[in-house]
C-alpha cells in the first residue's frame, strides 16, 4: 500500500498473491530501467542537481503518503528543519566514510572476503 501511495502513477501489477502451496508472494513491476546514476563521475554542479532531484522525489513521495498541509505546518517556514537535515547529512556522510575505511581495512586484513563481479 505504501508503494502505491508513493508512486506518481499506481502500478496495476503492484500487490501480492497466494500460491498453490499457500506461500505468499509480493508482486511488483516498477519502471526500473536498470541504469544506475554514475555519481562518481559527476562534477560539483551535477551532483548538486542530482541531490536536489533526489530530495524532491523523496519529499513528493512523503507528501503523497501524508497530508501536505500538515507536513508543511509541522516543518514551518524557518530554516531549522533544513539546518537539521544538513547537519544529519554531513554526520551520515562522515559515518559512511568511516564505515568504508573499516571495511577496506577488514578486507586487507583478510577478515572479510571480497568477490569481484565480472
Amino acid at each position: 500500500m505504501g508503494q502505491q501511495l508513493m508512486q506518481p502513477a499506481s502500478d496495476l501489477f503492484l500487490g501480492w498473491a497466494t500460491g498453490t502451496a499457500g506461500r505468499q508472494y509480493y508482486v511488483r513491476q516498477l519502471r526500473d530501467v536498470k541504469l544506475p546514476p554514475l555519481v562518481e563521475t559527476y562534477g560539483a554542479e551535477m551532483l548538486s542537481i542530482y541531490g536536489k532531484l533526489c530530495g524532491w522525489a523523496l519529499a513528493r513521495a512523503h507528501a503523497k503518503a501524508g497530508d501536505p498541509g500538515l507536513i508543511s505546518g509541522y516543518l514551518g517556514k524557518g530554516a531549522q528543519f533544513d539546518e537539521a537535515m544538513g547537519k544529519f547529512a554531513l554526520a551520515y556522510a562522515d559515518q559512511a566514510e568511516r564505515d568504508h575505511a573499516a571495511l577496506k581495512a577488514a578486507v586487507r586484513a583478510g577478515i572479510v572476503e571480497v568477490q569481484l563481479e565480472r
